[in-house]
């Protein structure tokens, strides 16, 4: 027997003794679990039965006869994706922006609720975070159509640079500067938000490790590094092993808003493709071929991560 296996053996007993035990547990404990049940009813109906979806990826979909009456196609449609000579461009165009999203946006909540932590003044505190929090709230369109009103050809943006450097800047249309304003936009509108788990985790900082830290003369930003940082360096792991499983998920509404004819060569990735192929054009197998792919890369980053998690002495997501 292994070592795990005879802790768990310990823990949680065997055969008839570990079931009597859950019994009683559940008992003990019934309106809890009570209340897990819209939960799963909710996980069950819309997160687990569309799963059985994935057959028409294998098939030629036909509305009309259903996924069990549709031909057959076997692995087709996996390998006309990658037969196409665009395939590549989707996957780095996807690849960039995540890489690009991981080093910018991933660390800025961070950074937001390490700064907002250090304020003293509680009304100033919570007046900050309230505003911070409210571009969440805003749709995409709206966030969007306000950068075509300060970047655009008529925007205060584009005419103050035109004037500062004496030559125009296509913000719009340029595909060099195209990521970056979809970075700025998503930090802009999502880093207030990310903060809340942040400064939830560091509320459970023990105010105690400060003081003695300052009576043994250590500075603010001493502190910072060695009481705050490893305060919430597993709330950063946990986050950031969820995050690599959304690595191939760019979105399509935030893209297509931005794209048009000029920026169309990096405004393409695999999210904005499946909606194209899709919803546009009625390929379903076709782009279900695609997105089950996307699935499993997901579900193998997520799990490599959490074992790197596990290898430098973290928790991990399980």
């Amino acid at each position: 027997m292994t070592t795990k296996a005879a802790e768990r053996r310990a823990v949680h007993g065997t055969g008839k003794a570990y079931w009597r035990r859950l019994g009683s547990e559940v008992r003990r404990d019934k309106w809890l679990y009570f209340l897990l049940i819209p939960g799963l009813i909710y996980f069950l109906l819309f997160k687990y039965l569309p799963m059985w979806g994935i057959i028409i990826g294998f098939e030629d979909y036909s509305p009309f006869l259903g996924p069990f009456n549709s031909p057959w196609k076997g692995l087709y449609w996996f390998e006309r994706f990658f037969s196409t000579k665009k395939w590549m461009d989707y996957m780095g165009n996807t690849l960039i922006l995540s890489f690009m999203s991981i080093v910018f946006t991933f660390p800025a909540p961070i950074i937001l609720a390490l700064m907002l932590n250090e304020l003293r003044g509680m009304r100033y505190k919570k007046l900050t975070q309230t505003l911070l929090y409210m571009p969440h709230f805003i749709s995409i369109v709206i966030v969007v159509s306000i950068t075509y009103v300060i970047f655009g050809t008529d925007g205060i943006i584009y005419k103050a640079t035109t004037q500062l450097l004496g030559h125009k800047i296509d913000y719009l249309g340029d595909p060099s500067v195209f990521r970056w304003m979809i970075v700025g936009q998503s930090i802009w509108k999502e880093t207030g938000w990310g903060t809340i788990i942040f400064l939830a985790a560091l509320t459970n900082v023990d105010t105690q490790l400060y003081e003695a830290a300052m009576i043994d003369g250590a500075n603010r930003a001493q502190r910072l590094w060695h009481i705050t940082l490893p305060a919430i360096r597993s709330t950063i792991v946990l986050l950031l092993v969820l995050r690599m499983g959304s690595v191939l998920d760019t979105g399509y509404e935030h893209l297509i808003l931005m794209s048009n004819a000029l920026n169309r060569s990096v405004s393409q990735t695999l999210d904005v493709f499946v909606y194209q192929n899709g919803i546009v054009n009625g390929q379903l197998s076709y782009t279900t071929a695609v997105g089950l792919m996307k699935s499993l890369v997901s579900v193998i980053l997520v799990v490599t991560s959490n074992k790197v998690a596990h290898a430098l002495g973290e928790e991990g997501l399980y």
